[in-house]
């Protein structure tokens, strides 16, 4: 099992969600969800080695202990790192032939690239875990011109429908980008072996570049996450900006996972020419910084995963995003989050405005979602992630924007002609308002030229009562 030797020194019993950082979830077969993250703590030491948490419904967590006794030798060796990031963690079928966990942890320090991705294994999420050494390495010799070359941490693994595997991998300076891994090793493949751990070998071979931003935005771009579209191709998320500032996530989509990804205007995320002129106008905005009426203030969503499961009780599956937020009041804090992630009816991935409440309190049939245009009527409160990261966003309560020629694709697919002409794609869906303690619908927006709306649908004002003395 985990490694529990500092959980009581540590008094880890209250943690639950908090002290989490680049975030994954993994559900085992008796349907317990594990959650690894960052080795991060706001209030005190840092204990390394992937600290380890489970649920029975994504929204109450327990803190189990440690994937690791601490940074594995080799890595720790190359990078002189003191704790671990951004686990990505992945059910494979392991060289014995049984089916079994992998996880690539990073290794480095705050702003270095002299960083590696390491690899470890075990037979369920709950360990016990076995290092296996480096899979691939970077250092901190920077060239003389341009971004440099990719940091070696934020590891994803995408497997296609035909077993073929790929590690999305990097951080700010050269960007994120994307190399072949052997399915029945985990490392990378033949070809590219020599890589790992090869100081100064990405700048030879990093492989092929997915997303890039300028030194205008000193290259900030982060913890990629690319997964199926519905009906083919593949969508990219990945985190811009300052961690305890403008972080926010956005996405693009491609036909082929070794891209390019492009945003809802066509723009490459890869071309540098493209963001020139603007570096936060590339990418289709799918979450930021925001602050409902009555509630706390969310800084810096970001760095998430998606988990991808059986939908309970109903046909298909649900895909829930997991990612970290900060304490607008406190940005060192930080705690996990969970919501719906849902798909428009033309390919394009959105989140719900609301946190995850638990089954109990969601909808995953999607056959049940609204289908009658009259829904969008009435009072919201919504917030668009793209109109600026920069600060957290207030809600704004009052009708949607207006709509014309107002179309039903799908139930809980929408599609309209706006005011300005833009055609907007809509998902409704129902959710749980966490402010106001009550069942709700939620909405998601993006239209053709890459804005994003959230919305969540607020109770209709009760009709005023004239006292009885007035009544005619």
């Amino acid at each position: 099992m985990t490694d529990t030797e500092t959980r009581t020194a540590l008094d880890t019993a209250a943690w639950g969600g908090r002290h989490v950082h680049d975030p994954t979830v993994v559900r085992d077969g008796d349907g317990t969800y594990w959650l690894f993250s960052t080795d991060a703590r706001y209030d005190g030491p840092v204990r390394g080695g992937v600290p380890i948490r489970r649920s029975r419904d994504l929204v109450t967590w327990e803190l189990v202990g440690w994937a690791l006794p601490g940074v594995p030798g080799p890595a720790a060796d190359w990078s002189g790192a003191e704790g671990l990031w951004a686990p990505e963690v992945v059910e494979v079928t392991l060289r014995d032939g049984t089916r079994g966990w992998r996880m690539y942890y990073s290794a480095s320090s705050f702003g270095s690239r002299r960083s590696a991705i390491g690899l470890a294994t075990a037979p369920h999420p709950s360990g016990p875990w076995a290092d296996h050494g480096i899979v691939v390495a970077s250092d901190h010799v920077e060239p003389p011109e341009g971004l440099g070359h990719p940091n070696a941490i934020d590891a994803n693994v995408v497997t296609e429908a035909d077993g073929s595997q790929w590690l999305v991998y990097g951080s700010f300076f050269g960007g994120v980008h994307v190399l072949p891994l052997d399915p029945a090793t985990g490392l990378l493949a033949s070809d590219v072996a020599d890589v790992s751990g090869r100081p100064g070998a990405l700048r030879d071979a990093p492989g092929r570049c997915l997303a890039r931003r300028p030194r205008a935005a000193d290259g900030a771009v982060e913890g990629a996450f690319v997964l199926p579209r519905p009906g083919g191709g593949w969508a990219l998320l990945v985190s811009y900006d300052s961690l305890a500032g403008s972080y926010h996530l956005r996405a693009a989509v491609a036909d082929r996972v070794t891209g390019p990804y492009r945003d809802r205007g066509g723009l490459d995320l890869a071309d540098l020419d493209a963001a020139a002129a603007d570096p936060w106008a590339v990418g289709v905005p799918v979450l930021s910084g925001h602050r409902l009426a009555g509630g706390r203030g969310l800084l810096g969503p970001g760095h998430a995963s998606v988990l991808t499961e059986p939908a309970p009780g109903a046909p298909g599956v649900r895909q829930l995003l997991v990612h970290h937020v900060r304490d607008a009041d406190a940005p060192t804090e930080h705690r996990v989050q969970v919501r719906r992630l849902v798909w428009t009816h033309d390919g394009w991935p959105l989140v719900s405005p609301q946190p995850w409440a638990g089954t109990g309190r969601e909808q995953d049939d999607e056959s049940r979602w609204p289908t009658d245009p009259t829904v969008l009527d009435g009072p919201w409160e919504s917030f668009a992630p793209g109109a600026d990261a920069t600060h957290v966003q207030d809600g704004v309560i009052g009708p949607l924007p207006r709509r014309a020629d107002v179309r039903v694709v799908a139930p809980g697919r929408f599609a309209w002609l706006a005011d300005d002409g833009a055609h907007v794609s809509a998902v409704v869906h129902p959710g749980w308002d966490a402010v106001r303690g009550r069942a709700t619908l939620c909405l998601s927006t993006l239209d053709d030229r890459g804005r994003t709306l959230l919305a969540t649908r607020l109770p209709r004002p009760a009709p005023e009562t004239a006292p009885e003395g007035d009544r005619p």
